[in-house]
């Protein structure tokens, strides 16, 4: 048997376990305290029972003082009623005693409904409680790995010719000869050779993205416009990837892939400024204007230290009218791109640097850059795809000196 005092105790420890963790527990946790509950109140109930008279006196005395009705058969109203055996009457100092929160609670344990906020403790909900549910905020925009393209496709010579395009490619030239007065010269001819022709063909290059038709519909406009990006910054990195090293076969033939003119193919077995100077050597000076340096930037790097026989640095990285640095090689530009191995990285025999006028580099678009969107019928996707017709010569390789790794002695 309890006390009043006890009774009052665990019934407020039971409320403060079901207002601070009352939604972790158990069905069956939740229907043993409501069973305790109604226990404690019974017991609670006989006990003010038992000791009803003395309190009942006192409380017609209180009544009577107060000024209030008294009613009944020489039976003054009772100002406070205690619960009978199934504990459903109210209370006036226990709210927890209640009819009203007994259907509150069941209620919260059989269907989940909240406990009114007057059985409530206060509380406040903090972001670490609702972690779950606050929904993320994504920036229209997606960062991601940057590549270097753009370089090499704005210096070659372009052209867009319907159907093959075949160039004349002469290496007779008519000379001049000194006569006596009165006297003249033989005639001579100019030629084309049909073998001397530059033939281009048709290459076709694609890409093709396809996504399915649920995140097309739900994609964010920023998703979209950078899969178009990422199209059409794939195919420019073939184009100039086919301008550099292309095999010529079923893609554009690549620069390096040529074969330079007699004495224009320089090895070395590590980057040396006699190197620098035997590629100048080389290259024709009639040749001399419009040609440039292109190599890897670590390649360039290689070269940054340098200096000639007075001690003048080769290499050197002045700031443009924008900004951009503008490297120079002996007083030559350098045209730094990924397409060319390091010379670190670079094999016996590849090429890792060469001097070269990108305006003796023809890439003929038969049909060009077109991006279009369709729907896959058959499984509903949606195809964004890049399209092209392409081909690419050297036509002029006097301009040609290529500087390659060998091997070392």
């Amino acid at each position: 048997m309890h006390t009043l005092q006890e009774i009052e105790a665990r019934l407020a420890e039971i409320n403060t376990e079901i207002t601070t963790r009352g939604a972790e527990m158990t069905a069956d946790e939740l229907t043993a305290l409501e069973t305790e509950v109604a226990a404690l109140q019974e017991e609670r109930s006989q006990l003010q029972a038992a000791a009803g008279t003395q309190e009942q006196r006192n409380r017609i005395l209180a009544a009577v003082a107060a000024g209030q009705a008294v009613t009944g058969q020489g039976a003054p109203t009772v100002l406070r009623s205690f619960p009978a055996a199934g504990g459903s009457q109210e209370t006036g100092d226990d709210k927890y005693a209640t009819m009203q929160y007994r259907k509150a609670f069941m209620d919260y344990v059989v269907r989940g409904t909240a406990i009114p906020t007057e059985y409530r403790a206060d509380a406040v909900t903090k972001t670490t409680d609702v972690g779950a549910v606050i929904p993320t905020t994504v920036l229209n925009q997606i960062v991601e790995k940057l590549e270097s393209t753009g370089m090499i496709l704005a210096l070659v010579t372009r052209t867009a010719y319907k159907g093959g395009v075949a160039i004349p490619v002469s290496s007779v030239k008519p000379t001049a000869t000194w006569v006596a007065e009165g006297a003249g010269s033989d005639k001579q001819k100019k030629t084309a050779a049909k073998d001397g022709m530059v033939t281009f063909a048709y290459h076709k290059l694609r890409c093709a993205v396809a996504v399915s038709l649920e995140v097309e519909n739900m994609a964010m406009s920023a998703f979209e416009t950078l899969l178009i990006n990422n199209i059409v910054e794939a195919m420019t990195k073939a184009l100039e990837q086919a301008i550099i090293s292309g095999t010529g076969t079923g893609q554009p033939k690549g620069i390096i892939k040529e074969t330079p003119a007699t004495g224009q193919a320089i090895e070395t077995a590590k980057l040396a400024y006699a190197d620098i100077v035997k590629v100048e050597g080389a290259l024709p000076q009639a040749y001399e204007a419009g040609a440039v340096w292109c190599m890897s930037k670590a390649t360039f790097m290689g070269f940054i230290g340098m200096t000639d026989q007075q001690g003048q640095p080769i290499a050197r990285v002045n700031y443009g009218i924008a900004g951009k640095p503008e490297r120079v090689l002996l007083g030559r530009p350098v045209v730094c791109c990924d397409y060319l191995n390091s010379f670190d990285a670079a094999s016996t025999g590849d090429v890792v640097a060469f001097v070269f006028n990108f305006k003796d580099y023809v890439l003929n678009t038969n049909y060009a850059m077109g991006v279009k969107k369709y729907e896959d019928n058959d499984t509903d996707d949606m195809v964004t795809k890049g399209v092209m017709l392409a081909d690419g010569k050297v036509v002029d390789k006097n301009s040609l000196v290529t500087l390659k790794k060998k091997a070392s002695s």
